[in-house]
């Protein structure tokens, strides 16, 4: 299947100062992959190369099978910035239509698309008596339009409640679903880590991890945490079958490595009905991130 992306060997330089170094990356259709870096990791940099804002030094990049910037690239690429900018005037019914206008679509389409992320009551309101959450549901909606076969997304959840922040993630599944490629960039690692299929981590404009989360888990080899709840007077029991096992607060804290994961199960498994409950906490996408940035290229 042809990558909808594809980025080889990608290099910025702004004078003396490396952006983006060697950078190979591609998304397939229907594949969400967030992007993840520190400011200053060359996200946006990489961003506006892929959009054709700005041109690449040297490597090669394809955006839907033509190059960026096009004319073919552009009816295909969709953009939600952080912080997006409207007529205040206009209401969103309005703004949308002008939207759909330039792009060359009916602008019969605009309730539908405010419809779709959930604007439909507020459509003829104006969009100066938005909420920043709100605005942020109007650039979606205007990033719907035309169907585009790839969406780059800079923090799209930026000013939603969490409520809206799972529904928007939920209509990123759908657009996936329906074959869209999505490459987004968050520094909410919680969100990312559940609702994406893959993960880049950029660290000084360097790619210094890439692949699932499970994948990512398994490169790292980060200890795995067990916190094991005793039943009414089996801790002290517990603890001493356990060894390294810290009580606190009635429970047992116990780190170990992944390949002592299973073993470690077993044991506990065998304390029978001594175990009220157990709790296995895998490393995080935040301990991940920290791990894979502070490291070196994998």
């Amino acid at each position: 299947m042809t990558s909808t992306l594809t980025i080889s060997q990608l290099t910025k330089r702004f004078g003396e100062v490396a952006a983006l170094t060697g950078v190979s990356l591609s998304v397939a259709p229907g594949e969400r992959v967030a992007l993840l870096g520190h400011n200053g990791a060359g996200k946006s940099t990489m961003m506006k190369i892929i959009l054709g804002l700005i041109p690449a030094t040297s490597g090669q990049i394809s955006v839907c099978d033509a190059a960026p910037g096009s004319i073919a690239a552009r009816r295909s690429v969709a953009y939600l910035p952080e912080n997006v900018a409207f007529h205040p005037a206009l209401t969103g019914e309005e703004q949308l239509r002008h939207y759909l206008v330039l792009r060359g679509e009916s602008p019969s389409q605009a309730m539908g698309l405010l419809e779709k992320v959930g604007l439909a009551q507020a459509a003829r309101r104006r969009i100066g008596t938005y909420s920043k959450g709100m605005r942020q549901r109007v650039g979606l909606a205007q990033a719907l339009i035309g169907q585009p076969r790839l969406l780059v997304l800079d923090e799209p959840t930026s000013g939603l409640d969490p409520v809206s922040r799972r529904e928007f993630y939920a209509l990123l599944d759908d657009l996936a679903k329906q074959g869209a490629s999505i490459l987004l960039s968050s520094h909410a690692l919680t969100e990312v880590e559940a609702r994406t299929d893959r993960i880049v981590i950029l660290s000084k404009g360097r790619m210094v991890a890439e692949g699932s989360l499970a994948e990512l888990r398994r490169r790292a080899d980060l200890p795995v945490t067990l916190h094991v709840t005793a039943r009414n007077g089996s801790a002290p029991e517990i603890a001493r079958s356990l060894p390294g096992a810290i009580l606190v607060d009635g429970a047992l804290h116990l780190t170990c490595t992944q390949s002592e994961k299973l073993a470690q199960l077993g044991r506990i498994a065998g304390l029978g009905d001594k175990v009220a409950d157990l709790d296995v906490l895998p490393p995080s996408l935040e301990d991940l991130y920290s791990h894979f940035s502070r490291g070196t290229v994998q």
